[in-house]
This record gives C-alpha cells, structure tokens and sequence, in this order.
C-alpha cells in the first residue's frame, strides 16, 4: 500500500522550501557538461560518407545517421537531446521522436515505430500494412523534409535501418547501449562519467549550492563515488534535497561503504534511497515495474499499490523529487528504463507471485473501468437520454471523466500503455478473461471516440490480433471467428482483398465448429462480397447463394432480402439481366414484408436500371416512377431526388427533354446545392 501522508519520504515540504529558481525533479533539467561531445557530434554531421568499409564514396547517400552509445543512467538520452537543440535551427522540417526499448527492456515492434513516425507526419498508416510497406511510406514522407529524427535506445541496427531516411538532407541521431554493426558510417560517440565539475554542477542542480559551497572538497568526492554518472547523480541529489540537515561527506562515506556486491555507482545510489523509504512506498516502487511501458500515473500506481487515487498521486511525486521516476505532461510519470533491473530484481526477490498477479490483476481491471467510463462519457454527450446515470453511476468519482473531451484526451495519451497493457495480459497467459474484457473495453472506446475510420483501424487491427491470440489459445470458436471476421473487414477496407477473403473462409470454419449460425452466415456472405470486389462473378454468386440458403433455413427475412439484393448486383455485373431481375424482384418483396419502405424503394430503383441496361426503357421508367412514390412515402429526400435524376436520364433516352428537364429541376429542389447526393446506393453494394 501507498505510505501514509505522515511518515512520507521526508516529506514534500522539505522539497518545496528549495532555493528560489530550482525546478521539482521531473521537471529539472539534468544536462550539465558534454561540451566536447557535442563538439564530435556537430563535426561528424559535415564528415563525408562513406558508403562501405571500403572507403568508396556514396554513390545515393542516405541520411547521416549519428549515434551515441553509453550504458543505461549515462545520460546518452539527454545529450542526444541537448545536441538536437543545438542544431535544430539546421533543419526547418522539426524533430521526430521515437523510442525502441521500452523501460522494462522489451523491444518496441519496428511497425509500431513507423506507424508512430508516420502519424506524427500526418500521413495515413493502413492497418494490416508490413513493415516494408510502412518503411517506403516513411521514407517517402520524408523524401522532401530537411527534418531530425531522433531515435532512442535502439536495440539493433535492423530497428534503426527501416527508418533510415532515403535523403541526405535529413540528420539521424540514434541512442544504444553499444555499435550498430550492419549499418556503414557510424562513427559511435561513447560515453563514461561526466568530469568532476559537471558532475559536480548537476549535483547543485538537485540539491541547492549551498552544501557544495559550504564543502566543495565533499561534492568532488560524492561526484566521484558516483562515477560521474548522470543516473546516479541524480538518484543522490534528489536524496540529499529530500534531507537538508545530511552532511555532503556522511552521504560519500556511506555510498564508498556499501558491499562490493552492489552493481555500480547506479547501484550503490539506488540502494541508498531505496533503503531511506518508509516500507509501505518500497513496496508501491517494487511493484512499478509492472506498469505496461513503464507509464505511469495515479491511477495504475493506486491499482498496483492497494490505495487511494490521492495517496498513490502523492506517492509518485515523491518518487519523482527523488528521481525515482520521471514527470512529464498530462499527471503522466516515466519509470526510467535504468532503474528498471533493480527493481525487477526487488519484486522477484521480496514479493510473492500470488501477490504480484493480484497487483497485475487489479491493475488492468482499474484499466477495465476506466475504458468503461471514457466511453460511456463519449456516448452520454452524444445522446444525454442514453449514458450517464445507467453507465456511470456504478463508479466511484475519481473513474469518472469530467466531460468527453478529458476522456478522449486520456484516451489518446495513454494509448501506448493501454496498447501493451493489452499485449503484456495476452502474452501473460494467466489472466485471459481479463485481457479479453480488457481489449473488448479498449476496441469499444476507440470506436466511440475516433470511429472505426482510419483514425482508429490500425490500433483496431493489433487489438483483434490480440484476441486472436487469446481465442486460439484457448479454442474459443465463437471469438476466433468474430477476431477474425473483423480483421478481415479491415483489410477489405484497406484493398487488401485476397488476405481478406483467406481470413473470411478461416472465420467460416470457426464459426462452423463454434455451432454459431451468425458468425456462419456473416462469413459466407463476406467471402462472396471478396470474390466480388475481385471480379469474379461465378464464385461470388454462389457464395452468397449458400449464404442465402443459410438465412433461408433460419427464417431471417431481413438477411434473405438483402443478400437476394447482393446477387441481384452481381448477375448485373456478369451481364446476366434475367437473373439480376429476378434476385431484385424477389429483394424488393421481401422489403414490402418487412414493411421497409426505403429498402423497397432502392430495390425497385436498382430493377429500374437492370431494366435499362437489359434495353426495356418503358419497362425502366415505370419501375423507377414507383420506386420515387415509395422514395415519398419513405420521406427520404437524397433517395428521392437520386431516382428524380435517374427518370430524367431515361426520358432523355426516350427522347422527352422537356420531361426529364422537370425531374431534374425537382431534384434539384430536394437537395439545394448538393448534387453529389444524387448517387444511389442500395445495401447491398
């Protein structure tokens, strides 16, 4: 559980009666120093390239790609930032960010990488599309840019070469820990410690200059425990701002005392303001780790912790003025990737792993709720009889969003960690009813929130792969076939037709063993609609024939009319007009049934065009005339005008201008100035 306010890391008061002019530690800037490293770095950019190891010049030069290499806490982030600002000036085109490790040390998947680049560039990122695809897509963005692109804690040059711009305009400046063998032309930057005096002035950063002035012969000596490295540095300042009355030497001495066992100055530093924390927040900074790409806000930390939303936010704004965590925007902290071995080390090593799966359980079923409400406040400012007291009122407030621009913001904020806190509960294996509710609950709020359009289709996409994942697992049939059903619907929209259609018939076969007649018939019918958008005329009849025999055998009036319209569109396509006729014939009785009166209308509309195209015009003008009466009874405007004009261009052929002059004129009455309204489009197209 969260520390009580009262025996809180020696308190945030002691914080907040700093210096004048010192900012709280997530906010402080840690950069101190690296002057002749970002002198190398500037120098490098104008080296000239070289385009293998065997000296010859580049014939195509693609971006000049500069790394800095350094172990983790050596602050190879910060300098690549700082050396960014430098020369940012340079290049009008902006900075691009992106990171390849997350702080737990998974590897961040090369696609979702682009598909990040590619959003921030405004440029559409198909769901389903490969990583080459979406590469050629970036580079192509970027073909006219003179922009930087700033790469963070790569994992190996495979990562880094899809993102290469193909330009030699553009800088690259990649973070590792180590070389990037495989990729020609980099020349690494490699970091130690910082010098004694810059070491030195970040340690005044944290902790005020007083104590540095009062005994500068102290703060060498506690920079050089430290190994001038930033991480450490910072760990150390935060301790000593927390603890105003400790002796700058006391905190040296002690650090130099610790078992030799203890990995580093990073270690040695971290178990000093580990073993300073009251047990209630050591036990809240152990179970850390578990947060999904190592975001954090009060929320997730509550979940974990077992206490209050208040509590846990005070919590981490302490761990923040330690520099146990890191502040960003939006109530949002980092857990730096650094820190993060230590602290898995800790969790294994003092929790049990009942409890750990309890802390991970409540965690994602906080999550659970709050996509529940997130969508719910979308729904209840769409239609204020809808939402509201029926969705929120079984949660406590602090779920509750204060209106739905908050929750979209929330939701657009923490979609990378909702995303793999998606992932993380499907891999995990042990929790599957919680990821299942836990995608269902992200999939409804991304469609409530950005629609199932292409703002939301690629994260849609990885989440019903993700079910998939589960549903096979598992031999869940029914969420199987509905997994795979959906992805197939993206990847039509997308025109990616034949992988479509491969996944339509694997749904069918789910759907089949899961006895489940919908999932059936809505495959069936898929499938043909594939092989239709693929021209192929005969397999797509008879698809959607067995789809209809299937509605046919369960009574499903409202599916027989409109798949008897779907074969009407394709016997038309093929250029069979007595068996479109037909199919649409019977559609439109269906729908006079089902007493739907525009279905009727758009049936009678499509016969009336069969019938032109079949060469009986009479025929043609009469079925079109009783489509409009039902298009007028139906109150539907747009449809109305759509067969106004199609009368008129059949008069025309008729040779009655005068005639088909009125139907136009009245078309143009029902729809003003919108004349692309006048396109017909049936259900089953």
């Amino acid at each position: 559980m969260c520390p009580p306010r009262s025996t809180r890391v020696v308190a945030l008061r002691e914080l907040r009666s700093q210096p004048e002019g010192r900012e709280r530690s997530g906010s402080v800037t840690d950069f101190v120093g690296r002057r002749r490293e970002l002198k190398e770095l500037r120098e490098d950019i104008a080296r000239t390239g070289l385009d293998t190891l065997s000296g010859r010049k580049a014939k195509a030069p693609r971006a000049r790609v500069l790394l800095v290499a350094g172990r983790p806490g050596s602050g190879r982030t910060a300098l690549a930032e700082a050396f960014v600002r430098e020369v940012g000036a340079d290049y009008p085109d902006g900075v691009l960010r992106t990171r390849l490790t997350t702080p737990g040390g998974e590897t961040v998947a090369t696609e979702r990488a682009l598909r990040g680049l590619l959003e921030t560039l405004g440029r559409p990122t198909p769901p389903g599309a490969s990583e080459d695809e979406l590469s050629s897509a970036l580079r192509t963005a970027l073909a006219d840019r003179k922009a930087i692109l700033l790469v963070d804690d790569a994992a190996d040059p495979f990562q880094v070469d899809a993102l290469l711009p193909d330009t030699p305009e553009c800088l690259v400046v990649v973070t590792a820990e180590g070389p990037l063998t495989g990729i020609p032309d980099v020349r690494p930057c490699t970091l130690g410690g910082l010098d004694t005096t810059s070491a030195v002035a970040m340690l005044a950063r944290r902790m005020g200059d007083t104590r540095v002035t009062v005994d500068p012969r102290a703060a060498e000596g506690l920079a050089e425990e430290c190994g001038g490295q930033p991480a450490a540095l910072a760990l150390v300042g935060g301790w000593l701002a927390a603890h105003p009355k400790a002796a700058v030497a006391d905190v040296a001495k002690q650090l130099h005392e610790m078992p030799p066992g203890i990995n580093g100055p990073l270690g040695r530093a971290f178990r000093l303001v580990y073993e300073s924390l009251p047990q209630p927040a050591q036990r809240t900074l152990r179970l850390l780790p578990l947060a999904p790409a190592g975001v954090l806000d009060s929320h997730t930390a509550s979940a974990l912790a077992g206490c209050s939303v208040n509590a846990a936010q005070s919590t981490l704004e302490d761990f923040a003025g330690l520099g146990l965590v890191r502040q960003g925007e939006g109530g949002l902290f980092q857990l730096p990737g650094c820190l993060t071995p230590f602290l898995r080390a800790l969790l294994e090593a003092k929790e049990r792993p009942a409890e750990v799966q309890l802390a991970r359980a409540r965690m994602l079923e906080r999550t659970v709720r709050l996509l529940h409400s997130c969508r719910a406040m979308a729904t209840e400012e769409e239609d204020p009889g809808i939402g509201g007291p029926e969705k929120l009122g079984g949660l406590p407030r602090a779920l509750r969003f204060p209106d739905r621009r908050a929750a979209a913001t929330w939701l657009d904020t923490r979609l990378p960690a909702l995303s793999a806190a998606a992932s993380l509960a499907v891999a995990d294996g042990e929790l599957d009813t919680l990821a299942r509710r836990l995608v269902a609950a992200l999939v409804r709020a991304l469609a409530e929130h950005r629609g199932t359009a292409a703002a939301a289709a690629p994260e849609l996409y990885g989440l019903h792969r993700l079910v998939l994942d589960v549903a096979e697992r598992r031999n869940l049939h029914r969420e199987q076939a509905a997994a795979l059903l959906n992805l197939a619907d993206l990847d039509a929209e997308t025109g990616r037709t034949q992988e479509a259609l491969e996944r339509y018939r694997a749904a069918l076969d789910a759907g089949r063993a899961a006895n489940d007649p919908y999932a059936t018939g809505r495959a069936m019918e898929s499938v043909g609609g594939a092989y239709q958008e693929l021209r192929d005329w005969h397999r797509a009849s008879d698809w959607f024939g067995r789809a209809l025999s299937h509605a046919l055998a369960r009574g499903e009036r409202a599916d027989e009319a409109r798949l008897y319209g779907r074969l009407g569109n394709v016997h038309t396509y093929a250029g069979r007009y007595g068996d479109a006729l037909r199919s649409w014939r019977t559609a439109a009785a269906g729908y006079r049934k089902l007493t739907d009166v525009p279905g009727q209308a758009k049936a009678l509309s499509e016969m009336a065009r069969v019938q032109e195209y079949a060469g009986r015009p009479e025929e043609s003008l009469h079925t079109c005339r009783e489509a409009v009466d039902l298009a007028r009874r139906a109150g539907d405007l747009r449809l109305q005008a759509a067969l106004e004009v199609r009368l008129a261009d059949t008069l025309d052929r008729l040779g009655d201008p005068a005639a088909a002059r009125l139907h136009r004129s009245t078309a143009d009455r029902l729809l003003g100035d919108d004349p692309a309204a006048c396109e017909i489009r049936s259900d089953s197209d």
